[in-house]
């Protein structure tokens, strides 16, 4: 059965109480205190927003950076954003760099094809009320025998393990984030590998997924429940996203296995740097990954969620490379019995994509996808069956010290939408995703 799930109303504006009084004040008074009056009016400003495509946009990200506006009062205001039909757009400021400055106000639209739509921005004392549609989540422990909490930040040291501290400090084994289609969990105890959480319905996952009654760290999330649940199976590869490097034929981990004591990064740092309605983005820092004697790297990852995708985008970012490295991103293979398939949908991006009934215990119908930056493809290579990295699909592409790579990783499970079990539906899912992250949209700010 297809997913029937749906959002409720936008929001539209409302006149309050308080403007219906200025309203009657304003038409009873003299024109020079009108003129005062109006004086006084909330400053706005009239965003474009140019769809320079041939194809329709739902739920397009739109990132506009603080430099591009000028409108604002002070950082305690925040955006409340019209469009020409008077429907309230939801959106979000992001602060990315931690200086307790927003840096990008945040936004999804639906745009026609060629064409442009117009907005009026803003600024209001409290933060309005949306439609929740993005989740980021992380929760942590002391000790075995004291409770998780909440937490929006974590540093990770080489002894740290679960296997040296005796057990694991992380609900969910590290954090989650999620939009109103899928949902994703990172690997922080070491391993860092990306896992797949399959949704059945648009609502967040409630906040103690991976937690029981008395508070501790339990896994209760590889059986069904209202909302989704654990759908893959990852072991020793870097499942859905996850990445690495490659020196001549040598697979090197970022970080270790289950089986490890001591990891090979030496410092890890984690932060949700942003959560809000349509975008969540969480950062990672792995300070002095050594995975021999004879390299140490550092390395900058942000992972990003908005609504609409069955899919989030990462950007990672490396220094200290010696110049014969390849970066190389996973696709669990585990329980994949069909060929892989390479998609060159435009000029911009490639495709390296699955379709079997790939999850736990062969169970459902799942299609997993990798879109990368075609310019930097150079092909894929299968990892072993057994390693520290293993059962895998990885895609290698160029690297640089210093130069962020983004790509994207999807999937489409058939309890999210029965049309999933369609490999060619699949298939042209992912070419239109690649198509709309490829639009272009123009805007202009008044």
């Amino acid at each position: 059965m297809k997913n029937k799930l749906k959002h409720p109303n936008k929001r539209v504006k409302q006149t309050t109480t308080k403007q219906y009084f200025a309203l009657i004040a304003c038409t009873a008074l003299p024109l020079i205190f009108l003129l005062n009056q109006c004086r006084t009016a909330p400053e706005k400003t009239e965003i474009t927003l140019s769809n320079k495509s041939e194809i329709t946009l739902t739920d397009k990200a739109i990132s506009i950076e603080r430099s591009q506006i000028t409108s604002f009062k002070t950082d305690n205001h925040y955006p409340l954003i019209i469009s020409a039909q008077g429907d309230t757009i939801a959106s979000q400021l992001n602060d990315l760099d931690g200086d307790n400055k927003w840096d990008e106000l945040f936004l999804v639209v639906d745009l026609p094809a060629n064409e442009a739509e117009s907005y009026t921005l803003q600024w209001i004392d409290e933060t309005p009320g949306y439609v929740v549609r993005t989740s980021a989540r992380f929760g942590k422990r002391s000790s075995a025998d004291t409770p998780v909490e909440p937490a929006v930040s974590e540093t990770l040291h080489a002894k740290d393990l679960p296997k040296s501290i005796g057990f694991q400090r992380y609900q969910t084994d590290g954090p989650s984030w999620e939009n109103d289609k899928i949902g994703f969990r990172h690997y922080l105890d070491g391993r860092n590998a990306k896992d797949l959480f399959g949704k059945t319905a648009s609502f967040m996952s409630p906040e103690n997924v991976g937690i029981n009654a008395q508070g501790a760290v339990e896994d209760n999330y590889h059986v069904m429940a209202d909302w989704g649940r654990d759908i893959l199976a990852v072991g020793n590869s870097v499942g859905i996203g996850g990445y690495g490097l490659m020196v001549d034929d040598k697979l090197l981990r970022l970080g270790v296995t289950v089986d490890d004591s001591i990891n090979n990064v030496v410092k890890t740092i984690f932060r949700i740097t942003a959560e809000g309605p349509v975008k969540s983005v969480l950062s990672y820092h792995y300070e002095n990954w050594n995975p021999d004697e004879s390299r140490s790297y550092q390395v900058d990852e942000k992972t990003s969620i908005w609504p609409g995708m069955y899919a989030y985008q990462n950007t990672v970012k490396f220094s200290g490379l010696q110049g014969d490295e390849d970066l190389i991103i996973g696709l669990v293979n585990s329980n994949n019995q069909n060929p892989l398939q390479e998609i060159s949908v435009n000029d911009q991006w490639q495709v390296l994509l699955t379709h079997d009934m790939q999850t736990y215990d062969r169970q459902w119908w799942l299609g997993l996808a990798l879109i990368v930056p075609r310019d930097l493809y150079l092909g894929y290579m299968e990892a072993p069956k057994i390693g520290k990295l293993s059962n895998s699909f990885l895609a290698k592409l160029k690297i640089e010290n210093n130069k962020p790579v983004s790509y994207y990783a999807a999937a489409g499970w058939e309890m999210s939408d029965e049309r999933f079990k369609d490999p060619e539906f699949f298939r042209s899912y992912i070419e239109n995703l690649v198509r709309q992250l490829s639009a272009k949209v123009e805007v202009t700010i008044k």
